[in-house]
């Protein structure tokens, strides 16, 4: 019985991490599909401790957990359908795909709601999670977000319309637009996908699948000729109404380059776009000739030039890398300066990111994100330093945070963390600390092997550093999962250290972390064994308030089911200060405070009926010692 409990917990907490690896849905359905698998991930740590914890599991509660892994996998399924499924068949099919939304929502709030979970051995904390997360799936039932309207009747429309039939360019570039089916690698991937619908029917498409192919290929025909540069390899994919067409050979004449890719000067592809100070970019060689010349123009618009200085235009480079590389051209190489003017344009970034809200969105929209990602692990300190601030002040705006952890930014923040200057250390944390605000996040932090450098920040840090470590810390371990993760670091006789250290800056860091980690087994074990309980009845006494706060939610996990720890809390004179708290303390302070005075009341109530016994033993063997002369003279006689 507990082999079958602990392999379906097991399979629940897979079946979630699977779910966590789906992305990317599609935009039609983005925001429900993020909300549901957003919901799922932070059941994980429920999961983790009915695992964890002996106490057996009510055989109602084993068979709503069944039904919950029968729903999740309905989820799952649901979930990969909306990151890999047909975009067309999503607006057209609309009803249907809302309907079976909706049908998983109910099941999963029936699951949750059959699970009995003040008959479980919850922490607080998580049994709140649950709670909120069950809430959620109650408000989501029935809920349907207003769908976008208008592609459903450009869609509708063009889906009815006859071959033969002349069709509205602008209706087609709204289209294309909407369902993101603008490159090569969109419409190649929606033509697999109709495929997977064709080979799911046994190779049946069907009237409706049929004219959908048709449909993604007017779609495709309008693209090609409004960009008749891209790649045609995507040609054939589309299903015919035989579903047999084949990939076309590619065409071999040579390329025309795009005019955004040739330099005004020279009409030539660019091998180092440079932007001067009116925003136009040319070819480095062209313009520094134009300058040397003493020309104080810009050369395209005739505008007086306010500065000499050029910067890298890295977002078009890459640009023109990956249209050398898909018409089978050699890239052009990139100058032997670039590594300085890498530092410069990050340097600039860095700055730009820093100064307001709109520079933030702007650099996000120009493709700078997924090229500082590339800076993180380039050898240069000072690139490597300004790349990851850079992050940083691009991790503020709320859109970003999504943007910078999509782009692969995760390990290579790692990494720095690891290696870098102490600056750029500490930014790291800094910038691991803001992606952490989303919840899906914490997951991906933790799995990345962020936390045992940020322990090690935390002990061998600046003082800022300590603070970046510990915040960034602090919010990791809100998440369940990654709080045995923090423990295994070695975090809890760091955060002790910092509790008794001299000049005390650490202290209101050190006891909130510990608060979050005593509600774990392993963190509750490690605070117990670092001889944590004269520490805490100290700041209970005379600390501040929020840290009387934290150092009694300590001593609660510390004193559940150990009374040598309440029997040590005692001797240490507690009993004072605590009755302050409870009387004086912040909200939480006080009901931490009770739940402690009502425990030790408990203990000293049990140590009182053990001498009372004692006493009542030791009095009827004085009685029985008191008659015993009289047995030995008969004994004797």
């Amino acid at each position: 019985m507990e082999d079958d409990k602990e392999a379906l917990f097991q399979i629940l907490i897979d079946m979630v991490n699977e779910i966590a690896s789906i992305s990317d849905y599609r935009c039609t359905v983005k925001k429900q599909y993020c909300n549901l698998a957003r919901r799922l991930k932070l059941l994980t740590p429920m999961f983790e401790e009915i695992r964890e914890n002996n106490e057996v599991v009510p055989e109602e509660t084993l068979k709503a957990l069944n039904s919950l892994k029968e729903a999740m996998e309905s989820a799952k399924e649901l979930l990969r359908f909306g990151s890999e499924g047909s975009k067309i068949y999503m607006v057209l099919e609309r009803k249907q795909i809302m309907n079976k939304f909706q049908e998983v929502t109910a099941s999963l709030e029936q699951a949750l709601s059959g699970i009995s979970y003040d008959k479980l051995d919850m922490s607080d904390e998580v049994k709140e999670q649950v709670e909120l997360v069950l809430a959620q799936f109650r408000r989501a039932k029935g809920r349907v977000d207003v769908p976008d309207v208008e592609l459903y009747k450009d869609l509708l429309s063009l889906y009815n319309k006859r071959n033969d039939v002349a069709i509205d360019l602008a209706l087609l570039r709204r289209l294309a637009e909407k369902l993101q089916l603008m490159g090569i690698t969109d419409l190649t991937q929606e033509s697999l996908a109709l495929h997977e619908m064709v080979s799911a029917t046994g190779g049946d498409p069907g009237e409706s699948i049929e004219k959908m192919s048709m449909l993604l290929k007017k779609i495709k025909d309008f693209v090609q000729t409004e960009n008749p540069d891209m790649d045609a390899t995507v040609e054939g994919k589309g299903l015919s109404s035989s579903s047999s067409r084949q990939v076309t050979e590619k065409n071999h004449q040579a390329p025309v380059v795009p005019d955004d890719f040739r330099c005004p000067i020279s009409l030539e592809l660019m091998k180092d776009p440079v932007i001067v100070s009116t925003g136009q970019t040319y070819e480095r060689s062209c313009i520094e000739k134009w300058l040397e010349a003493g020309h104080g123009t810009c050369p395209k618009t005739q505008q007086s030039l306010s500065n000499t200085v050029l910067t890298p235009n890295y977002v078009l480079r890459s640009l023109i890398a990956q249209w050398c590389e898909a018409n089978g051209i050699e890239p052009p190489k990139r100058p032997s300066s670039s590594r300085l003017d890498q530092r410069s344009a990050a340097g600039e970034i860095r700055l730009l990111a820093k100064r307001n809200a709109d520079n933030r969105v702007a650099i996000a929209e120009a493709g700078a994100i997924p090229l500082l990602v590339g800076l993180l692990s380039t050898p240069d300190s000072r690139i490597q330093e300004h790349a990851v601030t850079a992050l940083l002040n691009l991790s503020i705006c709320e859109y970003n945070k999504g943007s910078i952890v999509s782009s692969g930014a995760v390990p290579g923040i790692v990494h720095v963390l690891k290696k870098g200057s102490m600056e750029a250390r500490e930014n790291a944390a800094a910038t691991l600390f803001s992606l952490s605000v989303i919840d899906e996040n914490k997951v991906t932090i933790g799995c990345s092997g962020a936390i045992p450098p940020l322990v090690t920040l935390l002990s061998e840090g600046t003082q800022r550093g300590k603070k970046d470590a510990a915040t960034a810390l602090f919010n990791l371990c809100i998440y369940q999962g990654n709080k045995g993760k923090a423990v295994r670091a070695g975090v809890v006789p760091t955060l002790m250290r910092l509790l008794t250290e001299p000049g005390g800056g650490m202290v209101d860091e050190a006891l909130a972390i510990l608060a979050i980690l005593s509600s774990h087994p392993e963190g509750k074990s490690a605070i117990g064994a670092a001889e944590a309980v004269p520490v805490l009845v100290e700041v209970i006494g005379s600390g501040s308030p929020r840290n009387k706060e934290n150092s009694a939610a300590v001593l609660v996990h510390l004193c559940s089911g150990d009374q040598q720890y309440l029997a040590e809390a005692h001797e240490l004179g507690v009993m004072s200060p605590l009755l302050d708290l409870a009387q004086n303390g912040t909200d939480r302070g006080k009901r931490k405070a009770a739940q402690l005075l009502e425990r030790m009341s408990r203990f000293l109530e049990q140590q009182h009926q053990v001498p009372a016994q004692v006493q009542d033993q030791d009095q009827t063997l004085n009685e029985e010692e008191s008659q015993s002369p009289s047995t030995t003279d008969t004994v004797h006689s």
